[in-house]
C-alpha cells in the first residue's frame, strides 16, 4: 500500500532526518513545529531544495527550504567556514536536500518498499514558487533553528496503473 503523507509513520522519518542531518553535518538544532496542510506554491523562503522520491506504487517529492539567513548559516556550517556567495549556497542547499532525502528514504525502509531519489534541483529567490512532483495535498512542517526557520514539505500519490 502506497505511504500517506500524513501518516505519522510516514512522516517521522522526514523529521529524524531533518533534525539529525543539521545537527551531525552543521551542528544546528532544528526543533519541528506543528505540520500544516500548504495551501499555495509560494515558498516559505528565499532558497529551496526540492527532489523527487518514488517507488514502485508511489510518486512525490520533498523540498526543503531556507530564510537567506538560515541557508547561510547552514551552509556555513556544513563546510566550515563562512559562505556569502549564492552559487555556494545554491549547491550547498541541493546536497542537504539530498542528503535529507536518503536519511528519510532509510527511514522508510520498514516500509518494505524501496525509495529511489532524482538529482534535487533548487529554486532561490524572494517569492519564489515550490512545485511539486505529485498533484495532491503538501504537508508543510517548520523547524526552528538559531538562524531562522528552515520549512519541509512532503507531497505523495499512488501512481496509477
Amino acid at each position: 500500500m502506497p505511504p500517506r503523507a500524513f501518516d505519522v509513520d510516514f512522516v517521522n522519518p522526514f523529521l529524524a532526518a531533518v533534525v539529525e542531518v543539521l545537527e551531525v553535518m552543521t551542528e544546528i538544532k532544528a526543533t519541528p513545529g506543528k505540520p500544516y496542510l500548504k495551501k499555495q506554491r509560494l515558498a516559505a523562503g528565499e532558497i529551496s531544495g526540492v527532489i523527487g522520491i518514488t517507488s514502485a506504487t508511489t510518486k512525490g517529492s520533498l523540498s526543503v527550504t531556507f530564510s537567506e539567513k538560515c541557508a547561510t548559516a547552514v551552509v556555513s556550517g556544513m563546510l566550515k567556514e563562512e559562505v556569502h556567495d549564492i552559487e555556494t549556497l545554491r549547491d550547498g542547499v541541493g546536497e542537504l536536500t539530498s542528503i535529507i532525502s536518503g536519511h528519510a528514504r532509510k527511514g522508510l525502509a520498514h516500509r518494505n518498499v524501496r525509495f529511489h531519489s532524482s538529482l534535487p534541483s533548487v529554486i532561490s529567490g524572494k517569492k519564489h514558487m515550490v512545485k511539486h512532483l505529485a498533484v495532491g495535498p503538501v504537508l508543510a512542517i517548520p523547524f526552528e533553528t538559531a538562524y531562522g526557520v528552515v520549512t519541509v514539505e512532503v507531497c505523495f500519490t499512488s501512481k496509477r496503473r
